[in-house]
């Protein structure tokens, strides 16, 4: 009797045509929740990796007020280990960038190295006038002189357009290359002896500007508008040696890239190893503070931010479902709808033989078949829309003059569109039980009709 029960079930599915609102019910909530998880998921990995792509996979950062020296050798350490593919350092500042036009812009101020820097982050993809073939980024100007110069954030020099939020790339690179600009900075300089105590230290505290003047050698275009419209790139050596001309060369902060082998491993195993037998072999009777040092993986950094995305996403999708879930109420109505309008078919079908157990199974595959096709047309459209939707975005823009996506609300210039598969598979498996509960009462009710009773005047 399962065969007649299958058979029944696909008979009704081919020739019910309320059925289909049942399945595009199905496929639309499918859809949506995929799409809302593919881009929420995506906007998050993005944040994760845009990070990663900056600022390497370990950072090991001296604490407040206190900067790593000597650390060519620490970084030769680094690169000799197998599990680290390369490591750069970074000396961070503040300051003011006084620009050609009148304008002044607070920036953050990298001083970086130059072609080291490329071990760990890709920063020839990052630069709007490309790297000749064969030859690595640098902060030389098309001088003889030898000069180095400086990179800046297209965003610190200019603003999208309001509409296409696009920059005007050829309007940059006329404008700006190669022009002069000074960045004032300084350093705090602490006037308290130490035996004075931390509250007068404190006290005696004093910024000393100092005045940089360099040109704009090129222009960083990363797409993650934070760092886009906030950061100016130095040679490390320029930075060193007018924020600490005393101390040669220092670094606030080390940033590694790992190699396959440690991107293997768990994150949290490598960052103890690099911190014990690394990072304090070397500061050891170098620093006293070596201790106080954090080594910590890049996305440990941002492990609060990213808690707090994921909490919105929990609550967006607990919404979404909550009202998807009103696709079960319409599979419950229009199984009932029909329980009612083929009393007779179903009375005799039973008196054929088909037990109401028989009958309450077709009717619950019935419900389940829904599911399955309509979340297969779900999962269809779900991935056209998320892989599509710049596209989708684009358009509305043109169409109504209205920029949903911006880089400056959402960080990054493109919206991310690669879709969730683990999420697909939930939402999937949730829809087909959803489909097969909202069948549940018209099966029990089609089960319990009396064949006797319907056919007692026909």
């Amino acid at each position: 009797m399962s065969y007649l029960s299958f058979f029944l079930c696909l008979k009704y599915l081919r020739r019910r045509k309320i059925v289909f609102l049942s399945i595009a019910a199905v496929a639309m909530s499918c859809a949506l929740l995929i799409t809302v998880a593919s881009l929420f998921t995506g906007f998050i990995n993005a944040v994760e990796n845009g990070v990663g792509e900056h600022m390497g996979d370990i950072v090991i950062a001296a604490p407040s007020g206190t900067k790593i020296s000597g650390y060519d050798k620490l970084i030769d350490d680094l690169a000799a280990h197998p599990l680290i593919d390369g490591a750069t350092a970074v000396l961070e500042s503040q300051g003011l960038l006084h620009l050609p036009n009148g304008n002044v812009r607070a920036v953050r101020i990298w001083g970086i190295e130059l072609p080291r820097r490329t071990q760990v982050s890709p920063v020839e993809e990052f630069l709007i006038n490309p790297t000749p073939e064969g030859r690595s980024p640098s902060f030389a100007l098309d001088t003889d002189g030898g000069e180095l110069g400086g990179f800046v954030g297209i965003g610190v020099v200019a603003k999208p357009d309001d509409r296409t939020d696009e920059y005007d790339i050829a309007g940059v690179r006329s404008e700006f290359l190669g022009h002069k600009v000074t960045l004032t900075t300084g350093t705090v300089v602490d006037t308290a002896s130490i035996s004075a105590g931390a509250e007068s230290a404190s006290s005696g505290a004093r910024f000393k500007r100092k005045t940089l003047k360099f040109s704009i050698a090129n222009v960083v275009y990363s797409g993650m508008y934070e760092f886009d419209r906030n950061f100016v790139f130095l040679p490390i050596s320029m930075l060193s040696e007018k924020l600490y001309p005393d101390r040669g060369n220092v670094a606030g902060m080390i940033q590694i890239r790992l190699s396959e082998a440690g991107q293997d491993k768990p994150i949290d195993e490598v960052v103890k190893e690099v911190e014990e037998n690394v990072w304090l072999p070397f500061a050891k009777g170098r620093f006293n503070w070596a201790r106080y040092a954090k080594v910590e993986s890049s996305k440990k950094m941002q492990a609060r931010l990213i808690a707090e995305y994921k909490k919105q996403m929990a609550m967006l999708m607990l919404i979404f479902g909550v009202v998807s879930g009103g696709v079960v109420i319409l599979i419950f109505c229009i199984f009932y709808l029909i329980v009612m309008t083929k009393q007779k078919d179903i009375a005799i079908v039973k008196s054929c033989g088909l037990g109401s157990g028989a009958v309450a199974t077709m009717f619950v595959l019935f419900g389940f078949a829904v599911g399955a096709a309509g979340s297969a047309l779900g999962v269809g459209l779900g991935c056209l829309v998320t892989k599509n939707v710049n596209t989708v975005e684009q358009w509305i823009s043109m169409a109504l003059g209205l920029k949903i996506w911006k880089s400056s609300t959402y960080m990054f210039s493109r919206i991310p569109n690669e879709v969730d598969w683990t999420s697909v598979v939930w939402i999937v498996a949730a829809a087909v039980v959803a489909a097969g509960v909202g069948a549940l009462i018209p099966a029990i009710a089609a089960a319990r009709l009396k064949p006797v009773e319907i056919l007692r005047y026909e």
